[in-house]
C-alpha cells in the first residue's frame, strides 16, 4: 500500500503572476478563490447560535479587565459561531464547552499579541497551572497569590471538560497547549529582536501558534471518542495527520495570514507568511498572496489523497477514525467560511470581500509598545 504524504510547503522561487509595476505601493490585493476550491460540505450545529451567545457572555463576564473596545471586538469575533461550524455533530453540552475554549483561545491570542518574552512565559505558567491542577490553584515561583482571570477561565473550562473527556484526548490536549505556549514564546522572542524568521522556521512555529492542535484534540472530546496510541502513532495515520497539518493547521494559518495581513501590515507585525515572502523572496504583495493561495490549493489536494489511503483498524476503530477525519474536514471548510463572517479580519465587509475577493489596505500605524503580562 502506498502512503500519500503531503509535499513540503515550499513556495516556488518565482510566482506565476507578475505585477506590471513595482514602483507604486499597492492600495489593495485580490484574494485567491479558496472557497470554490474547497469542496467539503459545510454544516452548522442546530444549537450553535444560542450556545455561542452563552459562551461569549461567559468570557465577557470572566474578564473584568477588558476595555470597552476589547469587549466590542469579542462580540464581533463570533468564536462561538466558528465552533458551531467546526463541531456541528456533537451533543449541545459538549459544544458549549468547546465554544468556551474557542473564545478563550482567541482571548489568549489577543493578550499575548505584543507581549515581551517574559510576559508570554508568565501567561503560559498561569494557564498550564490550571490544566495540571484543575481542582485547586497552586502558585509557583513568581506567580501571584491570587489567581488572575486567565487562570480562572482555564480552570473553569478544563474542569468541565475533564468530567467527560477520555484520557487520550486529555493528555494530548495538555501536550499541545504547552507546544502552543512554546511557539508563542518563540514568536515573542522574534518580535523582541525585530526579526523576520525564515520560511521553514515560520511554518514550524505557526503550526503551533495557530492553536489548531488542541482544537483538533477536542474533536475526540466533542464526539466522545479516544483514539488509542497505536492508532495515533500508526505511520499511515501519521501521514494523514501530516497532511491534515499542512491542510488544516497550515492551510488555516496560510489562509488566516492572507485574511489577517491587512490588519497586521497596518501595525508592522512581521510574523506573517505574506511579509516573509515579500521580504525573503522579493515578491510583490499580490505575488505573495497568489503564492500562498497556490499552497492552500495544493494542501487541499494532498489532504484528499491522504484520506483515500486510510488503513483499516477494525470496524469500531475505523468508525472513530472516520469521525475524527470528518472533524478535520469540518474544521477546514467551517473556518474558511467563518473567516468572512467574523469582524476580526474584514470588519463588517466580510460578505462583500467574499463575493469580490478585493481587500483594500488599511493605513499603517505605529505599533504599540511591548507589554508584560498582567495577571488581573
Amino acid at each position: 500500500m502506498t502512503v500519500a504524504i503531503a509535499a513540503p510547503l515550499t513556495p516556488p522561487s518565482s510566482p506565476k503572476l507578475k505585477l506590471k509595476s513595482r514602483s507604486k505601493a499597492p492600495d489593495h490585493f485580490v484574494l485567491p478563490d479558496l472557497v470554490n476550491h474547497c469542496s467539503f460540505p459545510l454544516a452548522y450545529h442546530p444549537h450553535g447560535d444560542a450556545l455561542a451567545a452563552e459562551s461569549v457572555h461567559w468570557l465577557d463576564s470572566g474578564c473584568p479587565e477588558l476595555s470597552l473596545k476589547a469587549r466590542r471586538a469579542l462580540h464581533g469575533l463570533q468564536a462561538g459561531e466558528l465552533t458551531a461550524f467546526c463541531y456541528p455533530w456533537c451533543r449541545p453540552e459538549r459544544l458549549r464547552v468547546v465554544s468556551d475554549f474557542m473564545n478563550y483561545l482567541f482571548h489568549l491570542d489577543n493578550i499575548s499579541d505584543g507581549m515581551m518574552r517574559c510576559g508570554t512565559e508568565e501567561l503560559a505558567d498561569c494557564v498550564m497551572n490550571a490544566l495540571w491542577f484543575p481542582d485547586r490553584y497552586m502558585p509557583g515561583k513568581g506567580q501571584p497569590a491570587e489567581e488572575g482571570s486567565a487562570g480562572k477561565l482555564a480552570r473553569d473550562f478544563w474542569t468541565r471538560c475533564t468530567r467527560d473527556a477520555k484520557p487520550g484526548p486529555q493528555a494530548r490536549f495538555k501536550e499541545n497547549m504547552q507546544l502552543f505556549f512554546d511557539a508563542v514564546n518563540q514568536q515573542a522572542r522574534d518580535r523582541d529582536a525585530n526579526l523576520i524568521p525564515d520560511l521553514e522556521s515560520y511554518i514550524s512555529v505557526r503550526r503551533d501558534t495557530s492553536g489548531c492542535k488542541p482544537c483538533f484534540d477536542l474533536i475526540e472530546y466533542a464526539m466522545d471518542i479516544d483514539l488509542p496510541e497505536f492508532v495515533v502513532r500508526h505511520p499511515v495515520l501519521q501521514a494523514l495527520n501530516q497532511g491534515a497539518n499542512d491542510l488544516v493547521t497550515v492551510l488555516i494559518c496560510l489562509a488566516q495570514d492572507i485574511f489577517s495581513y491587512n490588519v497586521e501590515q497596518s501595525r508592522g507585525d512581521t510574523h506573517n507568511m505574506i511579509v516573509i515572502l515579500m521580504h525573503l523572496r522579493g515578491f510583490t504583495l499580490q505575488e505573495a498572496i497568489d503564492c500562498v493561495g497556490e499552497l492552500c490549493r495544493q494542501t487541499i489536494d494532498d489532504f484528499t489523497e491522504n484520506e483515500r489511503q486510510l488503513p483499516s483498524f477494525g470496524p469500531r476503530l475505523d468508525r472513530d477514525v472516520t469521525v475524527y477525519v470528518q472533524g478535520l474536514q469540518d474544521w477546514i471548510v467551517g473556518s474558511l467560511h467563518w473567516s468572512f463572517m467574523t469582524e476580526r479580519y474584514f470588519a463588517e465587509r466580510g460578505a462583500e470581500v467574499k463575493r469580490h475577493r478585493v481587500v483594500r489596505l488599511l493605513p499603517r500605524r505605529p505599533p504599540p509598545p511591548p507589554r508584560a503580562y498582567c495577571a488581573a
